[in-house]
């Protein structure tokens, strides 16, 4: 039995790890992609998962297929394609860690898988189904993504989605944000930032996870994820604002994926359906995934990045409850 299988992209991300004698950016070849940070956060903190996405029939896709199965994912449902090369991403950073993207994707292999070619056995087999908007861009695989999602929604399971918005990936912006509109109103969880709460709606970044419970029915639960102001966790029940403990981040690359695949883990922990989450569960959920987010980024890339369970804890004890933002907030 599997805890979650995700659909997706696998991706290598170069950034710059300084530079050479000329003043040239040099850059450092990271494993990741959101899908797989995400189910390395949740493999590191005791979840069973694995992986369903496409790589090429090359030295980068062997890579991605390594760091997975470093990371205790999964990848008997990774495929290789042996006429589309692994998708590369390059990663610039400003003062502060945050980062920005260029792609080398036409095509790139993750755009290339079929529903024929999933493994639907991991998908029965999993509590919770997860998905992002990247395989929602560009054909076969946005098909593909459609027909996977609604058979896990048949199939009873759990699904959560995240935008990770990624502009320069969509040939317009109206076909991004249907696209994106679709997978919300197919989730039972979601994770919003809050740059693509103003995508979507143009609304100010907490009013994202208002927007979320109040235009779509089936969502149960707001993960909004707020840079270095923190998060906002909310049901119908309940809400929980939750900032971020001090860290000198180095790289934000991935961090948004590995607060939610944490998120998703302390959810499965507490065993309590989403739309029945308590206060105080909220926070527990907030806490653990704010304080696993902002420790991964003071190490560089997505997946090498998830911090231990021991790590998380520590800085817990150690700092005690990050301070939520507002007062009378929990």
């Amino acid at each position: 039995m599997l805890d979650v299988v995700a659909l997706g992209e696998l991706l290598i991300d170069f950034a710059p790890r300084g530079t050479d004698g000329e003043g040239n950016p040099l850059l450092a070849a990271q494993p990741g992609g959101a899908p797989g940070n995400f189910l390395a956060a949740l493999s590191r903190y005791g979840a069973r998962t694995a992986m369903l996405a496409k790589v090429g029939e090359d030295a980068f896709g062997r890579l991605l297929l390594d760091a997975l199965e470093k990371a205790g994912v999964g990848t008997q449902g990774v495929r290789r394609d042996p006429e589309a090369f692994t998708t590369l991403a390059f990663v610039t950073l400003d003062s502060r860690g945050d980062r920005s993207f260029s792609f080398a994707r036409k095509p790139g292999a993750d755009t290339r898988l079929s529903f024929q070619e999933l493994d639907l056995g991991l998908i029965d087999q999993a509590r919770v189904f997860h998905f992002g908007s990247l395989s929602l861009t560009d054909e076969p695989v946005r098909s593909c993504t459609h027909q996977a999602v609604e058979y896990a929604r048949g199939k009873g399971k759990l699904v959560t989605f995240d935008p990770n918005l990624r502009p320069a990936l969509w040939k317009c912006q109206e076909q991004a944000r249907q696209e994106i509109l679709w997978g919300i109103g197919r989730a039972d969880v979601v994770k919003l930032s809050g740059e693509e709460a103003a995508f979507l709606w143009g609304c100010a970044p907490q009013e994202g996870a208002q927007q979320l419970l109040r235009q779509f029915p089936r969502v149960q639960l707001a993960l909004l994820t707020l840079g270095a102001q923190g998060c906002l966790v909310q049901n119908r029940r309940a809400a929980c604002r939750m900032g971020t403990p001090p860290v000198r981040p180095v790289d934000t690359t991935g961090a948004g994926d590995i607060f939610g695949g944490a998120a998703v883990a302390r959810l499965l922990e507490l065993g309590t359906p989403p739309e029945a989450l308590s206060e105080e569960e909220l926070r527990q959920v907030a806490q653990f995934a704010t304080v696993a987010a902002s420790l991964s980024t003071q190490r560089p890339g997505g997946i090498p990045s998830v911090p231990s369970r021991r790590e998380v804890l520590a800085q817990i004890q150690q700092g005690g409850q990050p301070p939520a933002a507002e007062k009378g907030e929990c």
